[in-house]
């Protein structure tokens, strides 16, 4: 989502440091740890299910990394317009909006990788690693569908990219590939109605026209805004002159 480079209370640079992003991959690691420690009785029907004959788990992962990647990427957009329209001003500001914003993005590519990666371990489908990472190379289920997910992950990818070399390409060229994450979110949904499986579910058609919804009514309350005449400076008391 483009911010407005003239702001001054946005960094030139990424708010994401190693250190947090090591932290977070650790804290995500523990909770898995801590879950398979607290929940012994879940570990054999888990086991089950990732190994057995006919392996479900892997199917399932992947659909619900696809919605949470899905809501992740549409919080990451709706941050993005409601810094542009400077709605964030108030609370929680400008700055913790923007390195939210950024976070989320980035978290929510994370999910759209595990959701692809995960179903090297589908023996329905049978996905090669290369037919996952090659743009519709998915020759035994919707290539063309998939096809566009894989388009819409790579330009995701360069957009959350471009948070780290905002300095190097200027504000202009940043602003400008921002702007392909309008393009990013509208094939995601795309991707996801086409190719999902659980799409005729009444759940995830409230999902999507909530999620299409709102980010079609901000976007249009942005170009709205937009198109308005700016307001001009306070205009200055007339001077009375004396009869």
């Amino acid at each position: 989502m483009s911010i407005n480079p003239a702001n001054e209370e946005i960094q030139d640079k990424s708010s994401l440091t190693m250190v947090s992003l090591v932290s977070l991959l650790m804290a995500v690691a523990l909770g898995v740890i801590a879950a398979l420690i607290f929940s012994p009785s879940g570990i054999p029907p888990l086991a089950q299910s990732l190994v057995g004959a006919s392996p479900k788990a892997y199917w399932y992962l992947s659909r619900g990394a696809a919605f949470v990647a899905l809501g992740l990427l549409w919080i990451s957009m709706m941050l993005g317009l409601l810094i542009t329209n400077k709605i964030v001003r108030s609370w929680p500001g400008a700055p913790a909006a923007f390195a939210l914003h950024e976070y989320v993005s980035l978290l929510g590519l994370a999910f759209a990788a595990f959701h692809a990666l995960v179903l090297i371990g589908d023996r329905y489908i049978n996905y090669t690693l290369a037919q996952i990472l090659l743009p519709f190379g998915s020759i035994n289920y919707h290539p063309i569908w998939v096809g566009v997910g894989q388009i819409g992950f790579y330009t995701w990818a360069i957009i959350s990219a471009s948070f780290y070399i905002r300095r190097g390409i200027g504000p202009k060229t940043w602003k400008l590939i921002h702007y392909a994450s309008f393009f990013n979110f509208i094939i995601a949904i795309i991707h996801g109605l086409a190719s999902g499986t659980d799409t005729t579910l009444s759940w995830a058609q409230g999902v999507y026209w909530f999620l299409g919804g709102s980010f079609l009514f901000l976007t249009v309350y942005r170009i709205v805004i937009s198109l308005l005449p700016q307001k001009s400076a306070v205009a200055q008391p007339k001077s009375s002159s004396s009869p």
